[in-house]
């Protein structure tokens, strides 16, 4: 409650008057997210991530094909942080001799390798394709490489263990290898019934050092197709099916006794976003093209932000970076109660950076944006800073002068015009304690009293005898829940001396 001493001096002072005149208008304000302020207003986010934007803030951007996970996602490592662990929970790192590198080809990070026989070891829980025994069904690798020289015999993927049974013992491997400047995959007593033990699948691109491409190998249990592929072509591709064609019986990939994953043991150069699924199909964010982003985009939703009653919502800007083909679409909605909104009510109005906004207000502003790719997924488009501006309906000044005139039973209010030309009416408020309006007896009902724009009123069952207090304040001709401040204070006493008011 503002003091009485203050209010006497805001309305006997004329230049403060005066100051307070010049200033009563809607208020231009507004709200930022990301930039210096960071994202910390965002409620949630599905398909984005954190890059780098202007001045080295964080930016939003869609995340990459490959860092998505699902039900058939047996291991990925994105690099994305100098901790490297599985993003799935299936495989422990037992040791590490990998070096963190922002130079990525996919998220914020990616692996270097010194080609020191320290790479990475994991060891896989009895979930995983190589933490259990037996049919190992369908399966993917995938992984990038930036190679720095590709020599002969480097290793980027290495396996070994032993296949049991009750009459013998088979040596198991499956690795990685250059050779030729091309990387050749071997697999070693891996597929039950297969005529030759050792099948060999050379890739016929040679990989350029210090230029990233990406490397996946793919085997379908129901057709029997192992199939290695260089950024999305095929390089290579066999039937592993009992007569080394298709449309004939499929001999199975059977894995032997648990034993950890070697990645990179021998190999120098870079590595990023290394995955195993137990699937081929798309669900699992991987694609058959080339593609870098997942074409459905992603999005993000502000928490509802809380502004004022009746503020109006002007425009949107936003810091954007828009590749060709990219696109940002904006949306926001208002209201008053915003525990009782849902996904779709309000319902979401699209806005356009830039463009006047009509129709947004409330106590409540949220915003929603979504994020689209190129049509070929090869680009992201991404958000550094968006600003939401608003107009704030400055608080009305009240009236300049209030009387008081006692009655029987009764006290006559009488005031002057607020100067405020946003001034909509009025609010009298009453009570028996100096500063505290809380009075409930007058028979034109408890303080405050909403009177519009009348500029007298009598309170009438009030108690003969008994002081009371009274203040007056305007309210906004926009919203009358915008009240200003009160005007000084005035009281007086009814008396069964005096007449009655009207």
């Amino acid at each position: 409650m503002i003091s009485l001493s203050k209010k006497i001096t805001k309305f006997i002072v004329a230049p403060i008057v005066f100051f307070a005149v010049a200033n009563a208008f809607a208020v231009p304000k507004k709200v930022i997210f990301g930039g210096e302020n960071g994202w910390e207003q965002i409620e949630s986010m599905s398909g984005l991530m954190k890059g780098v934007g202007r001045y080295g803030n964080d930016s939003l951007q869609l995340v990459t094909s490959t860092q998505q996970t699902d039900d058939s996602t047996d291991l990925l490592l994105t690099f994305d942080g100098k901790k490297v662990q599985d993003s799935t929970g299936h495989y422990e790192v037992v040791s590490n001799g990998l070096m963190y590198t922002s130079d990525a080809v996919r998220g914020k990070g990616a692996a270097v390798s010194r080609g020191d026989g320290f790479g990475i070891a994991l060891k896989g829980d009895r979930t995983s394709m190589f933490g259990g025994q037996g049919r190992a069904g369908s399966f993917k690798i995938e992984f990038w490489l930036s190679p720095s020289l590709a020599e002969n015999g480097e290793t980027v993927f290495n396996w070994r263990s032993s296949f049991n049974s009750r009459s013998y013992s088979k040596y198991q491997m499956i690795s990685a290898t250059f050779f030729s400047s091309h990387l050749r995959w071997k697999f070693n007593n891996i597929f039950s019934g297969y005529e030759c033990d050792e099948v060999v699948l050379d890739g016929i691109s040679t990989v350029v050092p210090k230029k990233w491409s990406r490397h996946t190998l793919s085997f379908d249990e129901e057709t029997g197709a192992l199939e290695y592929c260089v950024d999305g072509r095929t390089e290579a591709i066999l039937f592993v099916t009992e007569s080394g064609h298709e449309n004939a019986t499929v001999c199975e990939a059977n894995l032997g006794v648990a034993a950890k994953i070697e990645i990179c043991p021998e190999y120098t150069g870079k590595i990023d976003n290394f995955r195993i699924d137990r699937k081929l199909n798309e669900s699992n964010g991987l694609f058959t093209g080339n593609e870098k982003f997942k074409i459905d985009g992603g999005r993000f939703k502000t928490k509802p932000i809380l502004v004022s009653h009746s503020a109006v919502l002007d425009e949107i800007s936003a810091d954007m970076n828009l590749p060709s083909q990219t696109e940002v679409r904006f949306y926001v909605r208002s209201g008053d109660n915003c525990y009782e909104w849902d996904e779709n009510t309000p319902a979401w109005k699209e806005v356009v950076p830039g463009e006047k906004i009509s129709g947004v207000q409330g106590l409540y502003f949220q915003l929603l944006a979504e994020l689209l790719p190129d049509g070929g997924g090869a680009n992201t488009p991404s958000v550094s800073e968006i600003t939401l501006s608003y107009t704030e309906q400055d608080d009305p000044l009240p009236p300049f002068t209030i009387y008081a005139e006692p009655g029987d039973g009764c006290v006559r209010l009488s005031w002057s015009n607020s100067v405020d030309n946003s001034a909509g009416g009025y609010y009298v408020y009453y009570g028996n304690r100096s500063g505290e309006y809380l009075g409930v007896v007058a028979l034109e009902g408890a303080s405050p009293i909403k009177v519009g724009k009348r500029t007298s009123i009598t309170l009438n069952g009030l108690k003969n005898g008994t002081i009371y207090y009274f203040a007056v304040s305007s309210y906004s001709n926009v919203d009358s829940r915008i009240s200003g401040e009160l005007s000084k204070e005035v009281f007086a006493r009814p008396s069964a001396r005096l007449s009655k008011l009207e």
